[in-house]
C-alpha cells in the first residue's frame, strides 16, 4: 500500500496507506459514526464534495453488493448510480470480505470508480479534532514533496453541489416502469402525456412532483411502493403549471443558500394552501426557507444511525439515520410554523410543520438506507394527504 497524507486546513496532518484509487482530492472532512452502511453512504449524493471519515474501526469486512438496477432504472442496493463522496477514510480496512450478497471488495470498487480510500488513520484523533474545531476542509496527497504549504483549500459552502448531483431530465416513475422527458418539454404536452396513463392504462395513481436536490434511491422506492406516480424534476425546474397532487423536496448536498431557485418555486407552489408538501433533509431546509426561516451551519453535523429525535408535543422518541451539516433556526420560524421534531442530543431542529396547511418535513432520513426505519411511517402520512 502506498503512503498517503490527509492535510487539514488548520495545518495538521494524518498519515496512512492507500487502498483505493490513487489521486489527490480535496473536500470537506466529515465523520460518520454508523457501524455499517458504507455502500449506501458512499452512493448517497448528500456526500458530494466531502471526505467521509468512518469512526467504526473495521471497514470492508462485508464487501460490496452488485451494482444492479431494477426495470425502472433504480439501483437495487445502492442509493444512486455512482459513488458521490470524494474519498473514504478508515482506521482498519479489511481486504478479505464475507457476505452472501458481496461481489467485490471495497478497495476494488473504489479503484473502479476512481475514489481514494485511506486506511491506518487514527480516526479517533481525527474525529476529536473535527468535534473540537468543527468540520474542516482537507486534502489527500500522495506525494508530500509536491505539497505547497500555502496551497488554498476550496470553499465547500460556495459550490452548488445540488446542481452537480440533481437529474438533468424529467423522469417519471410508476410501479416498475419509468419514462424520461427533456426539461424543455412544454408543460401542456407533459401534462397530456402524464394524464394519458402511459404506464398503467386507466390508472388513477396520485402524482407527486419530486424536486431532486440529490435524492436517495430509497426515497423513490418508498414512494413508488405506496402506489404513487413520481415526477422527478431537476432542482431548479419550475414545476408550477404541471398537474400533480403533492410536492416532495428531497435530500441533497451542500449549502441550502445556493438553491434559491428551488426556494422560489416552492414558495409559488405554497400559494395553493391545500397542496400536500413533504421535505426530507435538504428538503426540510428549503421548505423552511420558503416559509421565511433561516439556516445555519452546524459545528460538525449529524451523520450517524443513532440520532434520537422527539416529536414535539409528545413523548414519542425515535432513533433516526441522519446526514446533514446545516440546520433550521427554530427562532426564525414564522408564526404559522412550528417545530415538528427536535434532536435530543443538541436541541437542534429535526423537522417543521405548518399549523394549518398540509406541509411538513423531517431533517432526518425516514427512508434510512442505511439505518433504522422507525420513522418510515412519515411516507404513509404524506400519501394519506394526497
Amino acid at each position: 500500500m502506498r503512503n498517503v497524507t490527509l492535510i487539514l486546513d488548520d495545518g495538521s496532518c494524518f498519515h496512512g496507506q492507500s487502498f483505493g484509487y490513487e489521486k489527490p482530492v480535496a473536500g470537506e472532512v466529515v465523520f460518520n459514526t454508523a457501524m455499517t452502511g458504507y455502500p449506501e453512504s458512499l452512493t448517497d449524493p448528500s456526500y458530494a464534495g466531502q471526505l467521509m471519515t468512518l469512526t467504526y474501526p473495521l471497514v470492508g469486512n462485508y464487501g460490496v453488493p452488485p451494482f444492479t438496477f431494477a426495470q425502472n432504472g433504480l439501483p437495487h442496493y445502492m442509493e444512486s448510480e455512482k459513488i458521490h463522496a470524494e474519498a473514504i477514510i478508515v482506521s482498519d480496512y479489511s481486504e478479505n470480505y464475507s457476505h452472501w450478497n458481496a461481489v467485490e471488495s471495497l478497495g476494488d470498487w473504489l479503484k473502479r470508480e476512481q475514489i481514494p480510500g485511506i486506511t491506518g488513520i487514527d480516526t479517533r484523533a481525527l474525529t476529536k479534532a473535527l468535534r473540537e474545531h468543527g468540520v474542516m476542509m482537507g486534502r489527500i496527497e500522495f506525494n508530500e514533496e509536491s505539497r505547497t504549504k500555502n496551497e488554498e483549500f476550496p470553499s465547500y459552502g460556495e459550490i452548488n453541489y445540488v446542481d452537480r448531483v440533481s437529474c438533468k431530465e424529467i423522469i417519471v416513475y410508476a410501479g416498475d416502469k419509468s419514462k424520461t422527458f427533456p426539461v424543455d418539454t412544454p408543460k401542456n404536452e407533459l401534462n397530456e402525456q402524464l394524464n394519458s396513463s402511459f404506464f398503467i392504462p386507466n390508472s388513477s395513481l396520485k402524482k407527486v412532483v419530486l424536486v431532486d436536490c440529490g435524492v436517495k434511491a430509497n426515497i423513490l422506492r418508498c414512494l413508488i411502493k405506496r402506489g404513487v406516480e413520481v415526477i422527478r424534476v431537476p432542482w431548479n425546474y419550475d414545476f408550477n403549471g404541471l398537474e400533480f397532487d403533492g410536492l416532495f423536496i428531497s435530500n441533497g448536498p451542500g449549502d441550502p443558500d445556493t438553491c434559491d431557485a428551488a426556494v422560489q418555486n416552492i414558495r409559488r407552489a405554497m400559494q395553493n394552501e391545500k397542496l400536500p408538501i413533504f421535505g426530507i433533509c435538504m428538503g426540510n431546509q428549503l421548505l423552511s426557507k420558503a416559509g421565511g426561516a433561516k439556516i445555519y451551519k452546524l459545528k460538525y453535523g449529524h451523520r450517524s444511525h443513532n440520532q434520537p429525535v422527539r416529536m414535539v408535543g409528545t413523548e414519542r422518541c425515535f432513533i433516526t439515520s441522519q446526514n446533514h451539516g446545516y440546520a433550521v433556526d427554530n427562532n426564525t420560524l414564522g408564526t404559522d410554523w412550528e417545530p415538528l421534531f427536535v434532536n435530543m442530543n443538541d436541541g437542534s431542529n429535526e423537522g417543521i410543520r405548518h399549523k394549518r396547511n398540509p406541509w411538513f418535513s423531517a431533517q432526518f432520513h425516514p427512508e434510512a438506507a442505511s439505518g433504522p426505519t422507525d420513522t418510515e411511517f412519515l411516507f404513509d402520512e404524506f400519501v394519506k394527504l394526497l
